[in-house]
């Protein structure tokens, strides 16, 4: 993933998913989810592939994360 600025992480009510909204240098930007195990300490993985999507604004990339991750919907 390219250098970003993450605006807001959002997570899910079991705190083992969240999706953070960011913006990147070139001034577009993205989501992407991620998972972590408790029983694990490996912390946050990606498990989404979204971060190469670009949206002009953190409006967009908001609304296509909630179109796109189920959970997410249920938290915003």
């Amino acid at each position: 993933m390219k250098k970003t600025i993450t605006l807001k992480s959002i997570n899910n009510y079991e705190k083992n998913k969240c999706v953070d909204i960011f913006k990147r240098k070139d001034n577009s930007f993205g989501f992407e989810e991620f998972r972590r195990d408790f029983e694990s300490n490996t912390g946050w993985f990606c498990i989404g592939n979204y971060s190469e999507i670009s949206f002009n604004s953190e409006k967009e990339a908001t609304e296509e994360a909630t179109r796109k991750i189920i959970w997410l919907k249920d938290v915003l």
